[in-house]
Formats: structure tokens, C-alpha cells, sequence
């Protein structure tokens, strides 16, 4: 029997690496095995993956060496950074940097960049439509990784840039999901206009990701943009009303109130909707439901997922 080829996982104890670790292992024929890359093997996700069969190894993506280690001897590797984590774009570009230095000197035949966009392909720094961040990004938290698509092109390193959608499950964990209003009514309020944002269930980008993997070569040099659904402020707060058995309204809100909003990120979270507004249909193009659902069969749209998970949403 030919020994199984690994994958090393980074992020692999949170959304999209551990969806990706799980797919794998839960695919008792798959040709490949797991590493996954925690920076803690006793916490219960870390744990869970160990009974799941996969191989823990501890690393920092701050660091080089320990980049260099958890990669040794695999085929593969899925690279995910996680800007929310410190708001700091140049860290993550230097952590992408990093990945592609170690994915280069261990010889990788296949690796998944978690990317999005460098918006200001698409909207200048001189274009005052949205503000600039940090100085020289429009919305930081996509530009710093597809700035670093660049290097991974440059360094013949065989990738395939996968880009994500809005998880739904923000509408759980990030805040994001219905409030009540002064009236006792739901409201569901962002900028996004009248446009379709495309969205996806978390666990479906590792399984999407797994897919790539199982294609292989034909995937190598693609961008690969995946959506569960595509949807209006409208849809999302119909879905919603029924799923939670009681009336949301979308309230649609300029993404420069929304940037005012004060929490730690608004100001970017702003200007990430009003891209997804102004820019509807180019962004829907390249995040392709019909692609997604090749790669994941079992894809949820945005009413399954609720199926699964309305509960969860506090209100």
C-alpha cells in the first residue's frame, strides 16, 4: 500500500484549517494523512484532531524554523494567516513570506494560499470613494494577502489561490448576526446596498479546500473562488426570519456609518462591504457556487446552514 501523502495544516485548530484537517481525516480512502499545526496540543481542538487520527506538530507562524520543521517530509501544505488576531498587515505579509521561504526549501508539490483580493487593484489609494487604512491600504485585512500572492507566483512554488466569502458564521461569532432594536424588532444591518454578497458556512472552505487537493496538478496556478451562496442584505433577513421563527429586517446602512460603528475593525469591515457592493459582480464572477459544489458535494447554501446552526446566533 502506498503510504499516505501528508499534508501539513496550518490554522488547523480554527475555522478554515480545521475544516480541512477534518475532511481529510474523516475520508477513511483518502490518499492523504494530516499534520496539523497547533500552537498548543493540549487544547480540545488540538486534542480532537489527535483522535481523529492526525499528526499534532507545534509550531508559530512567527517563526521561521518552526515553519521549516512542520513542514518537513510532507507533499503539501494549506497556509492560512489570521490578521484578526493582531490587525497588523505587515505581519501578515511577513508570515506569508515566511510560508513561502519554508514551502520553497522543503520542496512542496501542492499548496493552498488562503488569499482575497488586493482591492487596490480596484479602487486606488487616490480614490477617495473609501478611506485609506494604515495608511496605505483600502481594505487591510484582504490587501496584505493579495499583495502576497505575488510571492508566491514569483518563487515557482505550485499553488492554488483559494479565496473565500463572508462566513455566515460571523452571524454566530464575530457579532455580526441580527440585534434587537429599541422596539424589540430584529435587524440585520449592513452596508452591502442592494447587492448579492456571496457567503459561505466556515467548515465548507476546508472541504472546498480538500477538493483541490484531491484534483491535484490541474488545480496548480489557479485562483479558485468559493460561495456557499450569493445573497442580498434582502434574502439573508428572509432566510433568517424563518429560521428564527420571528421577523428581520434588513437595514440597509451607508458603509460609512458602519465604519463609525467603533469596534476594533469597522473601519476595514466598512470598506470590505462597500467592495462587495460597488464591485458585486466581479467579486460573485471569481466566487463561483457551481465550482464549489464540484469541489464539495455536500455545500451548504445559506438555508441549510441555518438548518444547522440558527441556534447558535445570539440575540
Amino acid at each position: 500500500m502506498q503510504p499516505k501523502k501528508i499534508i501539513t495544516v496550518f490554522g488547523a485548530t480554527g475555522a478554515q484549517g480545521g475544516g480541512l484537517a477534518r475532511a481529510v481525516l474523516q475520508d477513511k480512502n483518502s490518499p492523504f494523512a494530516v499534520r496539523a499545526v497547533t500552537r498548543d496540543k493540549n487544547s480540545d481542538k488540538a486534542k480532537e484532531l489527535a483522535q481523529l487520527g492526525a499528526e499534532l506538530v507545534i509550531a508559530d507562524i512567527d517563526d521561521q524554523q518552526s515553519i521549516e520543521n512542520a513542514l518537513k517530509g510532507a507533499y503539501g501544505a494549506y497556509f492560512v494567516t489570521f490578521f484578526w488576531a493582531h490587525f497588523s498587515v505587515e505581519k501578515e505579509k511577513a508570515e506569508a513570506a515566511m510560508f513561502v521561504d519554508a514551502a520553497k526549501q522543503a520542496d512542496l508539490k501542492h499548496v493552498i494560499w488562503s488569499t482575497l483580493e488586493d482591492t487596490r487593484e480596484y479602487v486606488p489609494l487616490s480614490d477617495n470613494r473609501m478611506p485609506t487604512l494604515q495608511g496605505q491600504y483600502k481594505v487591510p485585512h484582504f490587501d496584505g494577502k493579495g499583495e502576497s500572492d505575488k510571492l508566491f507566483t514569483a518563487s515557482g512554488i505550485p499553488t492554488t489561490f483559494l479565496l473565500a466569502s463572508f462566513y455566515w458564521d460571523n452571524f454566530i461569532y464575530f457579532g455580526a448576526g441580527p440585534k434587537r432594536g429599541e422596539d424589540g424588532k430584529l435587524a440585520l444591518t449592513l452596508p452591502i446596498g442592494d447587492s448579492k454578497m456571496a457567503g459561505i458556512a466556515a467548515e465548507d472552505i476546508g472541504k472546498c479546500a480538500y477538493g483541490i487537493f484531491k484534483k491535484g496538478s490541474e488545480m496548480i496556478g489557479k485562483r479558485i473562488g468559493i460561495a456557499g451562496e450569493q445573497l442580498t442584505g434582502y434574502e439573508m433577513a428572509d432566510a433568517l426570519s424563518k429560521a428564527l421563527r420571528e421577523p428581520v429586517v434588513y437595514n440597509k446602512i451607508p458603509a460609512e456609518i458602519y465604519r463609525g460603528f467603533g469596534f476594533p475593525g469597522a473601519d476595514d469591515l466598512g470598506n470590505m462591504f462597500q467592495f462587495y457592493d460597488e464591485f458585486e459582480k466581479e467579486l460573485n464572477k471569481t466566487r463561483d457556487v457551481g465550482v464549489s459544489k464540484q469541489l464539495n458535494p455536500d455545500l451548504l447554501n445559506f438555508e441549510q446552514w441555518l438548518n444547522k446552526y440558527a441556534g447558535q446566533i445570539p440575540l
